[in-house]
């Protein structure tokens, strides 16, 4: 039997009543677009994170897309953000019609380098995005500075870091707004497609709903400003309603997990060879992805299939190196470090209700090929 990195059934065994009560609430309700589901959701949602808006939306790429216009971001306008993060991200700068800016990251964390922020600003940067990767947040201080000495616009990118911690601050609380993804295997996953974006401004959530709705605000047949049909589903809601009451345990049973890795690999660690994901300082990590590294890494994943490990890579191409974005100009070794990593990170199963028999066995495996299989 293979084990992956992640797998969401043995999950839904232990929550499926609550699901199917879920998708019968709904069913039942007489209401199927923008009905109670959404908005409870939306209301604790916001709750959670203490702020008096969030607007749901059908997925992540357009929670980013929808905040960045709702925050002013159109065509010509910069935006400053990584490469080192999925795809979508970017796909939503370019849908605004803006140019993505990337800055590197840091070698320790894999999270933006912001002393590199200040240089990439320019006359036409509106907007700062930082991606909070993996579980744990970018040092946000800096990019507060930034903005406020510029003008500029932050909207944070909280796909991966649902229920994190920054100095005591939730993730997606800091910047002006916050786009999520609740991709099914998201620390809050949905069971198909769903986003939202959060804010403390009521002009930026007044923007968002007209965004998501065409474009239409009061009355259903008056277009406002041309916008998107970008609604979250009632079922998928009212399913994250239930799963939102779980998530700082889905959050702790992540972290339980990867105090396991820690404890059965810590030992393995070396400058220059197999390294653990580290937390920044200040940062409550909540562990979406567990990411390792080792400049072998493509080995190693081939070794461990013939244990039957079949792991994952977050992220083996850097987005300024797709064709679909050459027109950026990127040079390669334009963005060293993002590059270099690319060719060494890799990411070990990780999800709460991982069983400790199968994390031994990933454990094992992994101990037998780095200390036997893969000596320098």
């Amino acid at each position: 039997m293979t084990t992956y990195v992640w797998d969401y059934l043995p999950e839904y065994e232990n929550e499926r009543d609550d699901i199917i009560d879920a998708v019968d609430t709904v069913f039942r309700s007489g209401r199927l677009i923008l009905g109670p589901s959404v908005e409870g959701f939306e209301s604790e949602f916001a709750a959670y994170h203490g702020l008096a808006h969030c607007t749901g939306v059908d997925n992540g790429t357009n929670a980013v897309k929808l905040g960045l216009q709702a925050l002013g971001v159109g065509p010509g306008d910069e935006v400053i953000t990584v490469s080192n993060t999925a795809a979508p991200t970017v796909v939503a700068i370019d849908g605004t019609g803006a140019v993505p800016v990337f800055v590197d990251i840091r070698e320790q964390d894999f999270l933006m380098d912001t002393d590199q922020v200040a240089a990439a600003i320019t006359p036409r940067t509106k907007a700062l995005l930082p991606v909070h990767l993996y579980g744990q947040c970018v040092d946000m201080a800096p990019l507060e500075r930034l903005a406020e000495q510029h003008g500029l616009k932050i909207l944070e990118d909280c796909a991966q870091s649902h229920g994190a911690r920054h100095h005591g601050r939730t993730a997606g609380t800091i910047g002006d707004a916050a786009a999520f993804s609740f991709y099914p295997t998201k620390v809050l996953g949905a069971y198909g497609d769903a986003g939202a974006v959060v804010t403390d401004d009521a002009g930026v959530d007044a923007a968002l709903r007209r965004l998501r709705y065409y474009g239409m605000a009061e009355t259903y047949y008056v277009v406002q400003t041309p916008g998107h049909n970008s609604r979250l589903d009632e079922v998928q809601a009212e399913i994250l309603r239930r799963k939102l009451r779980r998530l700082d345990a889905y959050a702790g049973g992540r972290r339980t997990v990867a105090r396991r890795y820690e404890e059965g690999l810590g030992d393995l660690c070396a400058p220059g060879g197999f390294q653990l994901p580290a937390t920044a300082e200040g940062n409550e990590h909540v562990y979406y992805v567990y990411v390792v590294r080792h400049p072998r890494r493509d080995e190693i994943i081939e070794r461990l299939k013939g244990y039957g490990i079949s792991l994952n890579i977050s992220y083996p191409w850097p987005v300024h190196t797709m064709s679909g974005f050459e027109h950026l100009g990127h040079a390669k070794g334009s963005l060293p470090v993002t590059e270099r990593l690319a060719g060494e990170i890799f990411s070990l199963p990780m999800y709460p209700s991982l069983s400790e028999d199968v994390q031994d066995k990933v454990i094992s495996a992994l101990r037998e090929v780095l200390t036997e299989g893969i000596r320098s």
